[in-house]
């Protein structure tokens, strides 16, 4: 029997900008859509960085398209890079707490505010359970 060598197959790379968008002590979050990477889980809301887009860029872009606010100030919180078998994504993570606009689900995604202790209770993506540890701490 002979061993297999390791895979020297490389994964595939996303960078994400993500925002924890924050109001009245409530976190906004929207839910991914079935047929998407960990879909049917919560999420908070953001996308992928394009080439050539800074991570604020890339965060102010999706979060007008993805739940209809502009935002006018965040702060970065740690960035976190996680490991899935198919794929490794980068997040680039800020606290949004001061925005314009009323928050939705603007691509028809089902989105809701919640507080910490409901946001523990989400079916969250493993990448983001760094992000509620971080926010636990904190609030």
């Amino acid at each position: 029997m002979t061993k297999q060598a390791p895979s020297t197959h490389k994964l595939k790379q996303i960078d994400v900008a993500v925002g924890v968008v924050f109001k009245d002590n409530l976190f906004f979050v929207c839910r991914r859509e079935n047929h998407k990477h960990q879909g049917g889980k919560w999420e908070f809301p953001g996308g992928k960085i394009e080439p050539g887009e800074s991570p604020e860029q890339a965060l102010a872009r999706e979060l007008k398209e993805e739940i209809s606010i502009v935002v006018e100030q965040c702060k970065a919180l740690p960035n976190i890079t996680f490991t899935y078998p198919e794929v490794r994504v980068s997040l680039h993570v800020y606290l949004v707490d001061k925005f314009s606009g009323n928050a939705i689900g603007a691509e028809g995604q089902e989105a809701k505010w919640c507080d910490i202790n409901t946001l523990q209770t989400l079916d969250f993506p493993d990448a983001n359970k760094q992000i509620i540890e971080t926010l636990v701490k904190s609030f």
